[in-house]
């Protein structure tokens, strides 16, 4: 009612809980714009069967994927992300349960051995013993004397963090401000960064290795130094103490990533464990590369000969897809400290629709040509009757051209009004589930 248009209610999916739309591997790591599972479980399922095969040319963190293994439907991804692929695969990949969980626990041990050795434990018992009695004298409930009572209190606790700093020598920023992880990371954190990065790299199952990678990127995701409120977008470096909007106290940034990475861990083992009970042996391929032009055949050949022999029998059936919104996200620049710490090649150039990009009319022109370009590279490697999905906030009514331009047919168009959203600023809106055959 708000949003004053006629909408498919029922696609809404409002009525979900967070942890029934982010449910198993769906949360492995955090990604802006991806779309819920139960959307593209609800067009796959009604339009796709058993055995086909899908694709999805912006495949993100790889949600059209795993719904379609769930299904038994075969999947390709395409991103031209590096580090999104690697969230895709991980989510898709078959472990060893048992050595996993050895991994885990031998990592974890050595972190805790190597907090343990330095200063930043009883440096961080201290503090959070000071922080406790600060908060629970001065911030017991929200019925305090407003901005300057707060800015008062943050100011009178900045005088002992800082007498702690002293007393423990910690050193707060890093001598260079080069890279994202120089930048956004305590001293003590970035040292313990590479510790544990270093355990990582030295472990021999591939498949292990990868997890733990995803593992140790949403941890350090997480022990950025920023204030709570900023950890979605990020403004400054925050590396004294603070009055947190969101908790309502005096709140102070991480010296250590052991906790988290711990939480991290188990979480995500449940989640693995819990996908693994609901898998089928569909064949799933990530790609990496730009869709546009990308040998769809040539690189599936690369990866498995089994599904190359499938899929030039078959041939893809469909798409379900959502591509970028112009000038909304920067998809590399999401996962800088993944970037910065794995060594992945940073394609910005290649994103389409990027933030940096903006939304001049140019900017939409370009759009429309380059996800034309996708669609018409992609159907070179489908059925003659295929259909195409594709998933749009398409508020400057672009995709009516970009169909013309990839010689597409409109069949119907679904409105979705958004109402879950999880970011701060949580008004509604809506999105249009396009829905495509060949004109």
């Amino acid at each position: 009612m708000k949003l004053g248009i006629e909408a498919n209610c029922k696609l809404s999916f409002d009525y979900l809980r967070e942890k029934d739309r982010t449910k198993h591997v769906h949360k492995l790591h955090p990604y802006k714009g991806k779309f819920i599972p139960q959307l593209v479980e609800y067009f796959v399922s009604s339009n796709f069967k058993k055995g086909d095969i899908i694709l999805d040319p912006f495949c993100g963190s790889g949600t059209t994927l795993v719904q379609a293994n769930e299904l038994g439907i075969h999947a390709i991804g395409i991103d031209v992300s590096g580090f999104n692929c690697l969230i895709s695969e991980v989510k898709l990949l078959d472990y060893d349960l048992d050595s996993l969980e050895k991994e885990i626990e031998s990592i974890q041990k050595a972190i805790v051995a190597y907090e343990v050795d330095s200063n930043i434990t009883v440096f961080e018992k201290e503090l959070d013993t000071r922080l406790k009695e600060f908060n629970r004298k001065y911030f017991r409930d929200e019925k305090f004397d407003g901005e300057n009572y707060r800015r008062e209190k943050e100011k009178e606790f900045l005088q002992i963090y800082e007498d702690l700093i002293n007393k423990y020598s910690i050193e707060l920023k890093q001598k260079s401000e080069k890279s994202f992880l120089d930048r956004w990371y305590v001293a003590s954190v970035r040292r313990e960064i590479d510790f544990v990065f270093e355990l990582i790299r030295k472990i021999k199952d591939i498949r292990n290795k990868k997890l733990l990678a995803v593992v140790l990127s949403r941890t350090i995701r997480s022990c950025r130094a920023t204030k709570h409120l900023h950890l979605a977008t990020l403004r400054k470096p925050q590396y004294t103490t603070y009055y947190c909007q969101r908790h309502k106290r005096i709140c102070r940034p991480l010296f250590s990533l052991g906790k988290w990475f711990g939480v991290y861990a188990k979480d995500t083992l449940r989640r693995v464990k819990e996908f693994n009970r609901l898998k089928s042996n569909s064949f799933s391929c990530v790609l990496a590369g730009d869709s546009r032009d990308l040998n769809i055949f040539e690189e599936v050949k690369k990866k498995s000969s089994d599904f190359y022999k499938l899929l030039k029998k078959q041939k893809i059936r469909g798409i379900f897809t959502s591509p970028p919104y112009v000038g909304q996200i920067d998809y590399h620049q999401q996962h800088a400290y993944a970037y910065d710490l794995f060594g992945f090649e940073r394609k910005d150039d290649k994103e389409i629709g990027s933030k940096s990009l903006g939304k001049s009319e140019k900017a939409k022109w370009n759009y429309i040509d380059e996800v034309s370009e996708v669609l018409i590279n992609c159907r070179e490697f489908m059925v003659d009757d295929f259909d195409i999905f594709l998933v749009a906030n398409d508020k400057y009514g672009l995709y009516p051209k970009i169909a013309k331009k990839a010689g597409l047919r409109l069949v119907r168009q679904f409105v979705r009004p958004v109402l879950n959203r999880v970011e701060r600023n949580k008004s509604a809106y809506s999105e249009i589930v396009f829905h495509y055959v060949k004109s």
